[in-house]
């Protein structure tokens, strides 16, 4: 049955794949992958990775049915400079928030090099209270808003470089560069480093430049989405999964499968995940068990393209 004019759904555009954005200053991740789907008209995007609206730099988005794996890209590590404001506090960690407190700075170039080898390797961090974290099926900053501070429990998480890029001593500012693992937050990195100071601090500018093996350097900005949207820069679906083992299936596998079936494997493979592909097309992720002694292929998670009805 046809729908009323009135209640006609605008048919959208099936895209599927990568777009490396550049976020730009002021507007959230939301608001950012939002006007993607505005540009092109997008039946589905998703992004992987928030960044605050005071934050720049890579955000890839997923299109269509890349939507679907956008999670193994959350996982991954990432990349950012960040510039801290030495001897201001802030509510939120960051220039967004309410000044708090005002500190003296005296601080040396050994002392700040000793704080930033201090906070890298395997660290604990406290989730910043202005933070989607939830409890209670609600996210952290609305507590925070609200005058009310909820005991959160410190994280282990890894910092793998970091490397002072510049102190200036009259504005005292400290600029960084981090590579991190998830769920770090460098608002957080920040305060932390600017307490071992004794002056406290508070993050100022922030860009993210990698996020797993995708780099800043092939990132466009809205503006250049919205000139060419016929020749986006695209990247294939799997190209979010290069750490997943590759597994080709043939005719018989292909059917099975396609119906969300379990079929046997007759090679000798490890267990685990793998990228699943069809005459070299990319299919989806599948699950490599053991079942009785036999190795079994089982779909995981796969594209809508190749679902056989």
């Amino acid at each position: 049955m046809s729908l009323p004019k009135t209640m006609s759904r605008k048919i959208r555009n099936q895209i599927d794949g990568i777009l490396l954005l550049d976020k730009p200053l002021g507007i959230s991740s939301n608001q950012a992958i939002n006007k993607v789907k505005y540009l092109l008209n997008a039946t589905k995007v998703g992004h992987t990775g928030t960044l605050d609206p005071m934050a720049t730099g890579l955000l890839p988005v997923c299109l269509g049915e890349a939507t679907k794996f956008a999670s193994y890209l959350l996982d991954g590590d990432k990349e950012y400079y960040a510039t801290m404001q030495l001897g201001v506090v802030t509510n939120t960690g960051d220039a967004e928030g309410k000044i708090i407190a005002r500190n003296s700075v005296n601080v040396s170039l050994e002392l700040i090099q000793l704080a930033l080898g201090k906070f890298t390797g395997e660290i604990h961090q406290i989730p910043p209270m202005y933070s989607a974290l939830k409890h209670n099926g609600q996210p952290l900053y609305e507590y925070a808003r609200a005058g009310i501070t909820i005991e959160r429990q410190s994280r282990k998480v890894s910092i793998y470089e970091l490397e002072l890029i510049n102190y200036d001593s009259i504005k005292q500012q400290l600029e960084f560069r981090a590579l991190v693992s998830k769920g770090t937050y460098i608002r957080t990195l920040a305060e932390d480093i600017g307490n071992f100071l004794g002056c406290g601090a508070s993050l100022i500018a922030l860009r993210r430049t990698r996020t797993n093996q995708f780099s800043i350097n092939t990132a466009i900005t809205i503006e250049k989405v919205a000139e060419d949207i016929s020749n986006l820069p695209l990247l294939p679906i799997d190209s979010i999964l290069p750490d997943l083992n590759s597994y080709q299936i043939n005719d018989a596998q292909y059917i099975k499968v396609g119906h969300g079936n379990v079929c046997e494997i007759n090679e000798q493979l490890d267990l685990g995940k793998y990228r699943l592909y069809y005459q070299s097309k990319f299919l989806g992720v599948a699950d490599i068990i053991e079942d009785n002694g036999r190795l079994q292929l089982k779909p995981k998670r796969m594209i809508q393209q190749m679902i056989i009805n």
